[in-house]
């Protein structure tokens, strides 16, 4: 994976620590208006806040187990 096609260009070339404690508009396709959304509704400040929410943990484990569903 090219880390620069998820981030905004204005991190390009950061390193993965940078990008993580990174508001989460840097992440390509999320606004200022997209993280202000974020911090009022689930206190998500930053992209590791987003990694490690766990409304977002949730939802990967329930599609994730999803799939292997009979």
């Amino acid at each position: 994976m090219n880390i620069n096609n998820a981030v905004d260009k204005a991190f390009e070339g950061k390193s993965l620590k940078e990008i993580a404690n990174a508001p989460v508009d840097a992440l390509q396709g999320l606004s200022e208006k997209d993280a202000k959304a974020l911090k009022e509704a689930l206190g998500i400040s930053t992209v590791a806040d987003l990694a490690n929410n766990k409304f977002v943990k949730w939802a990967q484990a329930i599609v994730a187990l999803a799939e292997s569903e009979e």
